[in-house]
C-alpha cells in the first residue's frame, strides 16, 4: 500500500496527461504524456507507424493506447484530463483543403503522365513514318488521353493533414473533473491497482488467455513472470479451464495467478503450476 500511495502522490504532482479518445479508446499523442505515464509505471501499447519507416511493424510509434485500467488509474489520481478541442470546426476546413490539394495534384500528375506517354510513343514510332503521321498520332493522344484518378499518387505531410494533434503552441490543459462519477472498481481494475501498488508492470495478456501479463520490472528489460486471470472469489471455475490455463502457463514458462478481489479491498492470489499427469 505504501508503494501505491507514493505512486498516487507522484501522479498528483506530475503534469496532467492529455487523453484523446477514438471510439472510446484512450490514446496519448504527446511525447511528454508518453514519458509521464512510462515514468509512472504504466506501459500501454504503441499503435502508430514511424514517419521514416511506415511499412514495417516491428517498431511502432505514437499514439499510445492505454488499457482501460491504466486510464482509470490516471483519472482517479487526477493525473489525466481530456484534450481540449481546437476552437471552431476545423474539420470542414481541413477537408476542403485536402480536396483542393487533391485536385491540384491530379492536374499536375495528368500533365506529367501525358508527357511520359508522348515520349514513349515517340520512342515506339519507327523512322519510316512521316512527320505528318507522327504529328497526327500525338494530337490524337492529346485528345483521347485520360489520367485515371485511381492512379493518383498521394503524398501527405502529417502536419498538413492534421495528424499532428498536439502542437507545442496549443494552450495548456485545463484540469476538468470527469463529467460522470466513476463506477465502483471492477474486478480487473482492483487487481490492476493492487499489482501496480506492489511495483509490478502490467500489459494485456489476451494472447496468453489471461487478463494481464505481470512483469517484475520494465517490460523492455524483463520477461513476464505471471499471467494474471481475474475471477470473483465465489465464482465457480471449471476444472478443464484451470487445466488449460495452467498448461498454457507451463508452456510459456510463466506462473498463472488466479486473482480475486476481497471484501476488505485487497486481492487474494492463488498460483497454478503444471506438474504433469501420471
Amino acid at each position: 500500500m505504501e508503494n501505491l500511495r507514493r505512486e498516487e502522490q507522484q501522479l498528483d504532482s506530475s503534469p496532467v496527461v492529455g487523453i484523446s479518445t477514438c471510439d472510446s479508446a484512450p490514446l496519448l499523442w504527446r511525447v511528454q504524456d508518453l514519458r509521464a505515464v512510462r515514468s509512472g509505471g504504466l506501459v500501454g501499447a504503441l499503435l502508430g507507424s514511424l514517419p521514416r519507416t511506415p511499412r514495417q511493424n516491428g517498431r511502432l510509434g505514437r499514439p499510445l493506447l492505454l488499457l482501460p485500467e491504466e486510464e482509470r488509474l490516471l483519472r482517479e489520481g487526477a493525473g489525466a484530463a481530456a484534450l481540449p478541442r481546437p476552437a471552431g470546426d476545423r474539420g470542414a476546413e481541413l477537408k476542403r483543403q485536402f480536396e483542393e490539394d487533391q485536385r491540384s495534384s491530379l492536374e499536375e500528375q495528368s500533365v506529367l503522365a501525358l508527357q511520359d506517354r508522348k515520349a514513349a510513343l515517340l520512342r515506339a514510332m519507327t523512322s519510316s513514318l512521316t512527320e505528318e503521321v507522327q504529328q497526327n498520332r500525338l494530337e490524337a493522344l492529346d485528345k483521347n488521353f485520360v489520367f485515371p484518378r485511381s492512379a493518383l499518387a498521394v503524398q501527405l505531410s502529417t502536419a498538413r493533414a492534421g495528424l499532428n494533434y498536439c502542437p507545442e503552441a496549443r494552450s495548456f490543459l485545463k484540469i476538468d473533473p470527469p463529467t460522470k462519477p466513476l463506477p465502483p472498481p471492477c474486478t480487473r481494475f482492483q487487481v490492476f491497482r493492487d499489482l501496480r501498488g506492489r511495483g509490478f508492470f502490467l500489459t494485456s495478456a489476451g494472447k496468453f488467455g489471461g487478463d494481464f501479463l505481470v512483469y517484475p520490472g520494465d517490460p523492455l528489460r524483463f520477461h513476464a513472470h505471471f499471467i494474471a486471470v481475474c475471477v470473483e472469489w465465489d465464482e465457480p471455475v471449471r476444472v478443464l479451464d484451470l487445466l488449460a490455463v495452467a498448461r498454457l502457463g507451463s508452456n510459456v514458462k510463466k506462473t498463472v495467478l488466479l486473482c480475486s478481489p476481497a471484501a476488505n479491498g485487497g486481492v487474494r492470489y492463488t498460483s497454478l503450476q503444471w506438474s504433469g499427469m501420471v
